[in-house]
């Protein structure tokens, strides 16, 4: 079997491609199959349609899910995807379900690799990746508890429903742009979708992650408490504040291609009321309410960067700075900052000798940045603000979607009227 080798570079490379600088892709349409050429560039014009009308993590998504999907075409089932029927698409289900070890990487890597003029795929690169599984852990030579990862065996592995239904996305999009154009005549991924085996239909009772309140405080304390001991953790505690505080996703807050968030995009309204001004999910920009308790966060941090309390309309710095170089902060680089911020906070609490606390330093030890917008919106939410407002200012399309992540009336309804039956 042939190893597998990254297909597609990044949208802006991919545009305007020339094909003999990467050697493995050349080599991959020449001799693979008969077909490989041809899917290469179905799947070529197909992302650089999605490339330049969608988000660029949107391109990223369906970038990954279609280059294994021309790679198993070509490499394992030897077969041009427009011959495909509904058991070829479930065979390639299956496959994802359970890859073979030379399909998975350990850790994030470039595709490609410039090397004397030319881009030559990274060793490290495969299709699949396997998690870092963050928790506690003993260390017997410290004698003592503390936050470590290990790696997650390829025994364990297996793709969630939502994996599941992105790559059935992924395919029916592939298929439908092809179908437009003309170069297939049928979807079968759709009819797939309704005989697969590994979509359990999931009518459980949801949970969103978010932080308990003592978490929450906790954390709040910890970043107070380093920001008044050294100056360059005011930055962090802006971050975590405006996180919760404001219900945002860390891409929101971060320096991306088509979007620098800046100063200015604080402003105030002919009632004096304060608003950041958001580019968020499905290239969408809103408006978020801030409150008054939001400000004196914000004065303290522009204090700290010698700018004045509030922005100015013509104040074009970066939103968040960075300590060296210039621009704003990546995603990458926000996740890390309220990263140490969440680690620090798990050894302080597990100094305590309280088990409540050992508990909680447990369940904050694997938690995501995603956390702190769950939390504030869940807190809001039970402080009894308007639901229809709370879901504007988190960017939902529908506030169904608040209502079913947050509040889902039903499932309360059930536990309640269920609680006290006999035995």
């Amino acid at each position: 079997m042939s190893l597998p080798t990254p297909l597609y570079p990044s949208y802006d490379e991919l545009v305007s491609i020339d094909v003999s600088e990467y050697p493995s892709i050349q080599s991959f349409i020449k001799n693979d199959s008969e077909f490989a050429h041809l899917l290469w560039d179905w799947g070529k014009e197909f992302l650089t349609y999605i490339g330049k009308n969608k988000a660029k993590p949107t391109f990223i998504r369906f970038r990954n899910e279609i280059e294994r999907f021309i790679l198993w075409s070509c490499l394992i089932k030897k077969m041009p995807i427009d011959k495909f029927k509904k058991t070829q698409i479930l065979e390639y289900i299956d496959f994802c379900m359970k890859p073979p070890k030379e399909w998975f990487s350990t850790a994030n890597s470039d595709r490609f690799i410039s090397s004397q003029g030319l881009y030559l795929p990274s060793e490290k690169w495969k299709p699949f990746k396997l998690r870092s599984i963050k928790g506690l852990e003993y260390d017997n030579d410290i004698n003592e508890t503390k936050i470590g990862s290990k790696l997650q065996d390829i025994s364990e592995y297996k793709p969630s429903r939502e994996s599941l239904l992105s790559i059935f996305t992924a395919l029916s999009a592939f298929y439908k742009h092809l179908m437009d154009l003309e170069l297939v005549y049928g979807n079968p991924s759709g009819i797939a979708k309704k005989d697969c085996k590994h979509l359990i239909k999931d009518a459980q009772v949801k949970s969103f992650d978010r932080l308990t309140e003592n978490q929450w405080e906790k954390v709040k304390d910890t970043a107070f408490d380093l920001a008044d001991q050294d100056d360059k953790y005011i930055r962090s505690l802006f971050i975590i504040i405006a996180l919760k505080v404001l219900f945002l996703r860390v891409s929101e807050l971060s320096e991306r291609d088509d979007w620098s968030p800046i100063m200015s995009h604080f402003w105030v309204d002919k009632n004096k009321d304060t608003w950041l001004k958001i580019y968020g999910k499905g290239r969408k920009i809103r408006d978020v309410s801030v409150p008054d308790t939001f400000l004196e966060y914000l004065e303290r941090y522009r204090n700290f960067r010698g700018m004045d309390a509030f922005p100015g309309k013509n104040d074009t710095s970066p939103l968040l700075h960075k300590f060296k170089g210039r621009g704003g902060l990546t995603s990458r680089q926000l996740t890390r900052v309220v990263q140490e911020i969440f680690d620090i906070t798990v050894q302080r609490l597990l100094s305590s000798k309280n088990r409540i606390d050992h508990q909680e330093a447990k369940e904050l030890s694997i938690a995501s940045t995603h956390f702190l917008r769950h939390t504030g919106a869940s807190i809001e939410i039970e402080r009894g603000r308007n639901l229809k407002e709370v879901s504007v200012d988190l960017g939902h399309a529908s506030m169904d979607t608040t209502d079913r992540t947050y509040i889902d009336p039903d499932n309360k309804r059930r536990a309640k009227s269920g609680k006290n039956r006999p035995i």
